[in-house]
């Protein structure tokens, strides 16, 4: 945790936390499993995995780091709630169940408060198309555009802002950037919906066949609303870059400095297209890759390896920690001229007025590299191979 959220470490700012049930929980849940229809949710109630883990290691992250945020996310509502009566696979929020699904969110936001744990924001659900099109297996609940447009109009919206919670702000879609800006334009088509919603979430898979450009799009339709990854992972090296998919075998490998590699490009790429931020998915995994119920194992930036009591820090751990560690909340992206494209890099200034610059050598052999700055003059820097660096200066 010192690694992670501590001032000598990675300074994480910005958590998500599953409500109930995500695919690496180790066992499909949520806080009203009944066998009837609970529209009071009388048997509303948090998990052991709340109680137990995840509340005590929240607060030890936040006394940590008093700047950390938390959003929180479901996979699903509870399955009386749903077309398919099911956690998983081809299912729906049923219309009648609207209202009451807004009430199941706000009710685990007002269990959190208790514990001193206040949510920054809220996303509409992890990956909608996964109850559309149930090839991960994982637990899911589906969204049309229109209906999860309805449903934040009419009572997500309402009911946050009417809450204990009203500054709680809502992020939109949640899913994959093929979505984009579609899925989105469709969805705010619903004007009061758009009202509602402060950003638009999306992750970073399948990102060797979506080009950036969705990105740049989807800010122009929608400048007023700051876009966000919400999720990375990686399970095997491979030619398609992310390697995140259930086929894929090569779930864990330590060290490997290609999976640090996507990490810090996607990063940087992302922040040159109008991202304001970038979230890891997992904090730390076994050796396996999990637990997860689902049994889709990946790689995680910290592998524990409990049986020895010590954990190892992958190459994404420390290409993470450039970006998380000197890029500070309300630092604004500068213009870079670049000469060259064996060096990728994006800028920032700070808000105590600090330039950071983070560059990264994609090349196997030395690149000098010149940083011109018409105030500061120039800064010769030479990269090895494969390097990242962090520039700070006044």
């Amino acid at each position: 945790f010192r690694s992670y959220f501590g001032e000598e470490g990675s300074r994480y700012n910005l958590g998500r936390v599953p409500i109930g049930v995500s695919d690496f929980s180790t066992r499909a849940y949520t806080y009203d499993d009944t066998q009837s229809v609970d529209t009071q949710l009388h048997n509303f109630s948090l998990a052991e995995e709340d109680i137990k883990y995840k509340i005590p290691l929240m607060q030890e992250a936040l006394r940590m780091n008093r700047d950390l945020r938390f959003f929180a996310s479901a996979w699903t509502a509870p399955p009386w709630m749903k077309t398919n009566n099911d956690y998983t696979g081809f299912g729906f929020l049923l219309e009648d169940y609207y209202q009451v699904y807004a009430e199941y969110t706000v009710k685990f936001m007002d269990e959190y408060k208790r514990y001193g744990l206040k949510m920054w924001a809220m996303t509409t659900g992890n990956e909608p198309s996964n109850g559309i099109v149930p090839v991960a297996g994982i637990n899911s609940m589906g969204w049309t555009p229109s209906g999860m447009g309805k449903w934040v109009a009419e009572n997500l919206g309402p009911t946050v802002s009417k809450s204990g919670h009203k500054d709680t702000i809502i992020l939109a879609f949640d899913d994959q950037k093929f979505g984009l800006p579609w899925y989105v334009s469709d969805m705010f088509s619903n004007k009061v919906a758009k009202n509602y919603t402060a950003g638009i979430a999306f992750h970073w898979y399948w990102d060797s066949i979506v080009p950036s450009w969705v990105i740049d799009r989807t800010h122009y339709h929608f400048p007023e609303k700051f876009l966000i990854m919400t999720e990375a992972s990686v399970a095997k090296i491979s030619s398609i870059r992310t390697g995140d998919k259930p086929w894929q075998f090569d779930k864990v490998i330590l060290g490997s400095w290609e999976r640090g590699e996507m990490y810090i490009t996607d990063i940087m790429d992302n922040l040159q297209h109008w991202v304001t931020g970038w979230v890891d998915w997992n904090l730390a995994l076994n050796q396996h890759g999990g637990p997860n119920w689902r049994s889709n194992f990946v790689d995680s930036a910290i592998i524990v390896n409990a049986e020895n009591d010590e954990f190892y820090k992958q190459p994404m751990f420390y290409g993470l920690a450039h970006f998380s560690k000197f890029i500070p909340r309300g630092s604004v992206r500068l213009k870079l001229s670049q000469e060259g494209r064996s060096t990728i890099a994006v800028a920032f200034k700070t808000p105590n007025n600090k330039i950071v610059i983070v560059l990264y050598n994609t090349l196997t052999e030395n690149q000098h590299a010149v940083i011109r700055d018409q105030e500061r003059g120039n800064i010769d820097l030479q990269l090895p191979p494969k390097s990242i660096h962090t520039i700070v200066y006044k």
